[in-house]
């Protein structure tokens, strides 16, 4: 090549229309974006400076969770007549007592598809530790990308103190989960549909897996190593991992799958990828059939941690490789849950007191 060709060559580049760096943000960046724009318009930074902030979290439930919170902290900031970005330690503490009172937003029946009013419960211990802290780690990340530094108006804001043994989620013994495994095996509605459900409470339950991690996989990532039916898939962290799959779930999966060779692993009748929000209503729907209470994905994930440390020769180091834990405390906690629920002196307590009250004449 000549020096002048050389020369042009990167002449041509810059002359080559750019690609808008906006096109690789992920779902929940763009759906953010989309949102503020309409509120705040293309002059303002708010839009492309809080998709970037969620585009830079690592995992799809961080960036859905912190979308989230961060549109609550946007309506308040909004009502208060006070620019998101413009916010002080002041207001931001108001944000915190706001949150322990404030109604949450709930769809209204009988109305529009998907209207929503403000009369729902207060906001838990939970959404609420949530909401404040995708608020102060939009700041944190502003200070990162500003030349001048941003002080975060957060950072001495009191976050909900949350007990790490304590879940609201209801826990299944090994003998309620199997009536819900059958459930979703010979009772929910077309064959197609009960194959697709049995087989995704399956591979959730013994992989032990994420359920955005599931749904993120493809037909593509099943393989097969050393002996071993594999699913190959990322788990929270980012980090890429080969899970195990036993034969009663791989015999399933096949029979839900049919000779499919590719596109998401869970999907509609119409290709597109399974989301969280149909697994969540498919769960209820199971445990309605079953009479067992109601509960989402995540629950089955420490099901299975439960029912595995309860196995008489449990080793808390594999559970906890095997549930993609990177603190054994983690692990553990699913544990305690259940003695102290098991272990708990009322039932003793209880027991005197019935036999008492039994020989005490009326």
């Amino acid at each position: 090549m000549s020096p002048g060709a050389l020369r042009g060559a990167p002449r041509q580049a810059l002359d080559t229309p750019r690609r808008d760096p906006r096109a690789q943000w992920p779902e929940h960046a763009r759906k953010l974006h989309d949102f503020l724009l309409d509120l705040y318009g293309e002059d303002d930074v708010l839009p492309t400076l809080a998709a970037s902030w969620i585009a830079h979290q690592r995992s799809a439930n961080t960036q859905r969770s912190y979308a989230r919170g961060f549109k609550t902290f946007e309506e308040f900031a909004r009502e208060h007549g006070t620019h998101p970005m413009a916010v002080r330690f002041a207001l931001a503490d108001t944000f915190r007592l706001y949150l322990e009172n404030a109604p949450t937003w709930v769809r209204v029946k009988g109305v529009r598809r998907g209207e929503m009013a403000r009369t729902g419960p207060p906001y838990s211990d939970a959404s609420r530790a949530n909401a404040l802290s995708a608020a102060s780690s939009f700041f944190a990340y502003l200070d990162v990308v500003s030349d001048e530094g941003v002080r975060n108006p957060f950072a001495a804001v009191r976050r909900p103190v949350l007990d790490p043994d304590y879940s609201p989620t209801p826990g299944y013994t090994e003998q309620e989960f199997a009536l819900l495994l059958a459930t979703a095996r010979d009772h929910h509605r077309a064959a197609a549909y009960r194959k697709r459900a049995y087989a995704l409470v399956l591979v959730l339950y013994t992989c032990c897996l994420r359920i955005d991690s599931l749904l993120a996989a493809r037909v593509e990532h099943l393989g097969y190593d050393r002996g071993h039916h594999v699913l190959k898939m990322r788990v929270k962290g980012g980090s890429w991992a080969s899970k195990p799959i036993p034969p009663v779930a791989w015999h399933a999966l096949q029979e839900y799958l049919d000779g499919r060779t590719e596109g998401w692993l869970f999907q509609t009748t119409s290709g597109r990828r399974l989301d969280e929000p149909a697994v969540w209503r498919l769960l209820q729907s199971l445990a309605r059939r079953a009479g067992l209470p109601l509960r989402g994905p995540h629950g089955i994930k420490g099901d299975a941690v439960t029912h595995a440390l309860a196995q008489p020769d449990a080793r808390p180091d594999r559970v906890q490789r095997w549930a993609d834990h990177k603190d054994s405390r983690t692990t553990q906690r699913y544990n305690r849950r259940k003695e102290l629920l098991d272990d708990s002196p009322g039932y003793a307590l209880a027991r005197d007191l019935a036999g008492a009250l039994t020989r005490t004449p009326n």
